[in-house]
């Protein structure tokens, strides 16, 4: 294990160690949002839902752009822009005090998202071996839990749901993430895999491309429905145990939600990717997502916390079989010209993280806090709609590598 951990480019440390620190001060604070424009600015839960929204639906305009400009400019430029203008965001944020403000710097904070994370996962696959890629995927998966671990139980203590001012502190971090990016881009920038213009496909020939790959497409739209039930968490789940009289402090109860969540991932991750690689590559996404829909029905059925930290670790368990497989199956579909395309392309699956803060928030308002199981069992049937994509992308995705199994065979014959 350590050998192979020397095999690891110091540019993929950098992001590794990187995401880590950026999710630990982004935990702070993007999670208790809803529940600061809920309680301390008084907005609608609907209201919320929108403003929490417009980041997804920021990321989902530009996400594919991110990935398609990085495959032309290279990933240093498009990386250090978005890490930057990100910094301003978050300064934006802490100064916020308007709802209107808070939609305008949450559009921002989308964008700049979109960009920043697609091209660093693009650049951990062009610089790691192909034997060495699980591994550094599912370092980076860790690295975001073990941040988002501490993140929660800091931003509950400097009062992250009645404050803005952990935002600077995420600010600070960001920029400081930049500066390390620009010392290691100078040190090994000269050994990154070359990019070349001419093979990157126009903005039209790569929407073609991906939109009629019959594996792709499948997959994208299932894993529209997977960030669906997924968004819940942040969103409607916050906001329901912050307006739910029958929990008597919503915000701490979330908090420590948000923390098992992120330790059941560092406990769970080794030993479920461990058993899942042996899978079909779409069968973990299936079953996370059956995971997900499991847990948003308990999380309408529980009435204390005993529960809520039982579906907590269940729908844990479904967001890690769902996004430490996903980098690796769009890896292995993606063609290689098209690469930063595709991982950009996926991006759309963000528009279930449009529809879910929107959707909870009408149904809180509609229904009220009270009726938990009215709440959530319509969001896990939605959720569940993305299974008849994801069988029919496993179907497919076997009968492909079959074809191609096939005529290598065949080729070597001849």
């Amino acid at each position: 294990m350590k050998q192979t951990l020397r095999h690891v480019h110091p540019l993929a440390w950098t992001i590794i160690i990187g995401t880590m620190f950026g999710r630990l001060v982004t935990s702070m604070s993007i999670p208790f949002l809803s529940i600061y424009l809920t309680k301390v600015l008084g907005a609608s839960p609907t209201q919320t839902g929108l403003t929490i929204a417009v980041s997804s639906l920021a990321g989902v305009s530009i996400s594919f752009y991110g990935g398609y400009i990085s495959d032309i400019i290279g990933r240093k430029k498009v990386m250090l822009v978005s890490i930057f203008s990100w910094a301003l965001v978050f300064v934006g944020f802490a100064v916020a005090g308007h709802l209107w403000v808070f939609l305008i710097v949450n559009t921002l904070n989308g964008l700049c998202r979109a960009v920043f994370e697609p091209t660093s996962r693009v650049l951990l696959s062009d610089i790691t071996p192909a034997e060495h890629k699980l591994l550094v995927f599912n370092l980076r998966y860790a690295a975001v839990n073990l941040g988002v671990v501490f993140g929660p139980i800091i931003g509950l203590q400097l009062g992250s749901a009645k404050s803005t001012f952990p935002f600077l502190i995420a600010a600070i971090i960001y920029i400081a993430y930049g500066l390390v990016l620009v010392l290691q881009f100078a040190l090994h920038g000269k050994n990154l895999p070359a990019r070349s213009v001419s093979k990157a496909p126009r903005l039209r020939e790569a929407l073609a491309v991906t939109s009629r790959d019959r594996v792709f497409l499948p997959i994208l739209l299932g894993t529209i429905f997977c960030v669906l039930g997924y968004g819940h968490f942040d969103s409607t789940l916050a906001q329901y145990l912050a307006l739910n009289t029958h929990f008597a402090d919503g915000g701490k109860a979330f908090s420590y939600m948000l923390s098992l969540n992120a330790i059941t991932v560092l406990v769970v991750q080794y030993p479920v990717v461990r058993t899942a690689r042996h899978f079909p590559p779409v069968v973990p996404l299936i079953l996370g997502n059956i995971c997900v829909v499991a847990a948003l029905i308990l999380f309408g059925l529980a009435g204390g916390l005993p529960l809520l930290m039982f579906s907590v670790v269940l729908f844990t368990i479904g967001e890690v079989l769902l996004f430490t497989m996903m980098d690796m199956l769009i890896d292995r579909v993606a063609k290689p010209e098209w690469k930063g395309t595709y991982f950009g392309t996926i991006g759309f699956n963000g528009i279930g993280s449009v529809m879910a803060p929107i959707l909870g928030g009408l149904l809180l308002d509609h229904l009220g806090p009270e009726h938990g199981l009215a709440i959530f069992i319509p969001l896990a049937l939605m959720t569940a709609l993305g299974l008849p994509f994801l069988l029919t992308a496993h179907r497919r995705l076997t009968a492909r590598e079959r074809s191609i199994n096939l005529q290598y065979v065949l080729d070597r014959k001849c």
